[in-house]
């Protein structure tokens, strides 16, 4: 889905990872610190799907926002270099198994209160204990204990019978042992576990969080971040201000960011050319043709590669999709080099695989039901019996998604005679409670924003049963146990090589359909004289000079 921050040297990222930008400053002697000091930002975002907590975050709208006000336990550089520390002062570890995890005194959240250990096992318990419904909770299914805190419907998202109790509130694995230690026990030696620990759904709550409820907190949120939040004005506008009892690395250069809420790209573009917003993440297709975007922008334009594939996903919870013959005969449908050459105008790669190649662990052309082959599709749609109706391939309208959405229905028209068209879902905000609520009656846009860099968070999110993004409700006994072995396995390499034989069959069941690996292009306004991009591609605020 998205991130930011990470972990203290266990993982060293590969050159891959790397952030490949251009045109991110427009002098060479930086900004004006007098400019900065109290200058204010407005930037481009759109409405969050769900109040502002971090376990309860699995898109990017709401996840820009905490991963700006929020600080965790490791950080990710810029450059995609080694994970390092951030709140944590030292992660050890003998066995992979139990982590003994110090965090630096003197760090507090925006009301002022201390940052203590307490405040993230409290905060990882919340997320992980089933009756609070936090989308985010599998992230947690590594610590001992879990299964114990965390019980599953037993008839899916749509049964009449509701999930039994959980045995315990607390995973048995989370121990405090003073104000800035704790321990972490897995349920079984993990040695991805600490890159994961920079993730938001990781990230400490405040005392404050557990005295009233989550909607409420999440509607006026405090973090411990370089940034506090001032107010939120529903599809609107998002405030937030430098936080001064800042202790880390990434304090605030200039004062006030402004998050514009907005529902047009198009629009947002015609502001950014014209100097009346200051950055916008992804210009529109519409500005692609010709390199239009540069143009426009000039020195202003920026492009970069991060590691985010689009996708489409379908609502397996829907009878008419639960042959994954038909799903692999809709997927080989697809002329992905056509959609990426005449859509995106080169500025988009094809997918070939089920992570993407900027991860870590990630295999190359994996993704054998990426393939355009027309025959095949053909006989694998016959032998599913056909499809009958109409099949809607449906979009959030309000970022420009209706051009390529509408080219891959065509295809899919064309190359199988289905009757396929795309329908475009005014908001975001909409889009997504349909897709929670599991209400989606066709195929639908989706996209995966890299958590943290390793091709676990490609799979178990996303194909694992239960996991925090598997919206669909795909669900493969054999996956499970190969994803549960990959998980425990003892080195990354080992790990590496287990998920690939669950992305094997993976691929034979195509749950979704991997359509491109994105490019991106953004742009910043005259004001910005210096600034850098996140290892996954968002505006990293704390670097912007004036």
């Amino acid at each position: 889905m998205r991130v930011s921050k990470r972990a203290s040297g266990a993982i060293a990222l590969g050159a891959a990872f790397a952030l490949v930008a251009s045109g991110c400053s427009s002098s060479d002697d930086g900004g004006d610190a007098g400019n900065s000091a109290d200058g204010v930002i407005t930037i481009d975002g759109g409405e969050p799907e769900n109040p502002l907590v971090p376990s309860n975050t699995t898109e990017t709208n709401g996840g820009k926002i905490i991963d700006w006000m929020w600080t965790g336990l490791v950080e990710y550089p810029n450059d995609g270099g080694a994970p390092r520390n951030a709140v944590a002062e030292s992660i050890e570890t003998a066995d992979s198994k139990v982590y003994k995890i110090k965090i630096k005194q003197g760090t507090k959240f925006h009301d002022g209160t201390a940052v203590k250990a307490k405040n993230f096992v409290d905060a990882w318990n919340w997320g992980a204990y089933s009756p609070n419904g936090a989308q985010n909770s599998s992230f947690f299914a590594d610590i001992q204990g879990f299964d114990e805190v965390n019980t599953a419907d037993p008839d899916g998202a749509d049964g009449p019978q509701k999930a039994p109790e959980p045995k315990a509130k607390e995973m048995s694995g989370l121990k405090v042992v003073d104000d800035w230690n704790f321990e972490v026990t897995l349920a079984a030696p993990t040695a991805v576990f600490p890159t994961k620990l920079g993730y938001s759904t990781f990230m400490p709550l405040p005392d404050a969080f557990f005295a009233g409820t989550a909607e409420d907190f999440g509607k006026k949120p405090i973090g411990n971040g370089p940034v506090k939040f001032v107010s939120w004005e529903n599809n609107v506008l998002i405030k937030l201000t430098r936080f001064e009892d800042y202790q880390l690395r990434d304090k605030m250069k200039i004062k006030d960011v402004n998050v514009k809420l907005s529902q047009n790209d198009d629009a947002v573009y015609s502001e950014l050319v014209s100097n009346n917003i200051d950055f916008q993440q992804q210009v529109p297709v519409s500005s692609l043709a010709g390199d239009k975007w540069k143009t426009d922008l000039g020195d202003r334009a920026i492009s970069s590669v991060a590691p985010v594939t689009g996708i489409i996903a379908f609502p397996i919870y829907d009878k008419r999709f639960a042959d994954p013959k038909l799903r692999r005969a809709v997927s080989l449908s697809i002329n992905r080099q056509e959609v990426t050459d005449k859509i995106f105008f080169g500025n988009r790669k094809p997918a070939d695989s089920w992570a993407n190649p900027l991860a870590p662990g990630a295999a190359p052309g994996n993704c054998t039901a990426c393939q355009f082959n027309v025959d095949e599709a053909k006989k694998l749609l016959t032998e599913a019996g056909g499809f009958s109706g109409e099949m809607v391939f449906y979009y959030n309208a309000d970022a420009s998604h209706k051009e390529w959405m509408e080219a891959v229905a065509q295809q899919v028209k064309t190359n199988l005679g289905i009757n396929a068209r795309a329908e475009g879902v005014p908001t975001f905000a909409v889009f997504r409670q349909n897709i929670n609520a599991h209400k989606m009656k066709g195929p639908y846009r989706a996209g995966w924003q890299q958590d943290y860099p390793d091709v676990e968070n490609w799979v178990n999110p996303l194909y694992v049963t239960g996991g925090s993004s598997n919206d669909g409700l795909y669900s493969n006994k054999q996956v499970d146990a190969l994803a549960k072995e990959a998980s425990a396995a003892p080195s990354l390499d080992a790990s590496h090589a287990k998920f690939a034989e669950a992305v094997k069959l993976i691929d034979a069941d195509a749950p979704s359909i991997p359509v491109y690996f994105s490019g991106q292009q953004s742009g910043r306004s005259d004001k910005i004289k210096k600034m850098e991009l996140t290892n996954v591609g968002e505006l990293d605020i704390t670097s912007v000079e004036l």
